[in-house]
């Protein structure tokens, strides 16, 4: 996906990531994250903050995560031109957006969506990348296209759900965030260890599916 947007949204696309994004060290990441348009993703009435340094509401009780969060499960996922990858957690379906730009060309994104309006909006956003936006109970992952050469989580849980460790691929990584919402730490799952990344604070990991508002 590739900006089109206004002049001075392109200048606070620009600031955020010379600002907000330091210490990412991923060239690919950042320039992402500097051509994805993230107003796009976020609210009409919410617009002027689309490049503030922090979470905004989308609706639905969810939010859209932090630029530097962001940025950082991107850089731990080592993403690449042809690799598949689940989304668990699509919200806005920036992320989404974000990581169909970094497994492009070749590459695939699955990305699952619990509640079904954030969904279609996504899916709307997301139309001609190569997205498939999924309205599904995200516990189970998506087995239809496994395995993932990696899976990213926008949900906090105590424990990684088993199927989604089954789903990936046995050289695939998994970024999520774990523990109660005062003590949540994001972490990296890889061949078998785990390394922590950081405090963090994200939704919870909620099971069921939410049905179209009326």
């Amino acid at each position: 996906m590739t900006a089109d947007d206004d002049p001075i949204y392109a200048r606070l696309r620009q600031r955020m990531v010379r600002e907000q994004l330091s210490e990412c060290r991923d060239p690919r990441v950042l320039a992402a994250m500097a051509a994805v348009p993230r107003e796009r993703f976020v609210p009409d009435d919410a617009r002027a903050l689309a490049y503030s340094d922090g979470a905004l509401p989308i609706g639905c009780g969810q939010t859209i995560s932090q630029p530097r969060v962001v940025a950082c499960m991107l850089a731990a996922l080592r993403l690449a031109p042809g690799m598949r990858v689940l989304d668990v957690g699509c919200g806005s379906g920036y992320t989404a957006a974000l990581l169909a730009e970094l497994v492009s060309p070749g590459g695939a994104v699955y990305a699952l969506e619990r509640i079904a309006d954030l969904a279609e909006r996504a899916r709307q956003r997301l139309q001609g990348l190569p997205v498939v936006v999924i309205h599904a109970d995200a516990h189970g992952g998506w087995p239809a296209a496994a395995p993932y050469d990696a899976i990213h989580v926008a949900a906090a849980a105590a424990t990684v759900p088993p199927a989604l460790l089954a789903q990936l691929a046995p050289q695939g990584r998994l970024v999520m965030p774990l523990g109660p919402p005062e003590e949540q730490e994001l972490w990296l799952y890889e061949g078998g260890r785990r390394s922590c990344l950081g405090g963090v604070r994200f939704v919870p990991f909620v099971p069921g599916t939410v049905p179209p508002s009326a």
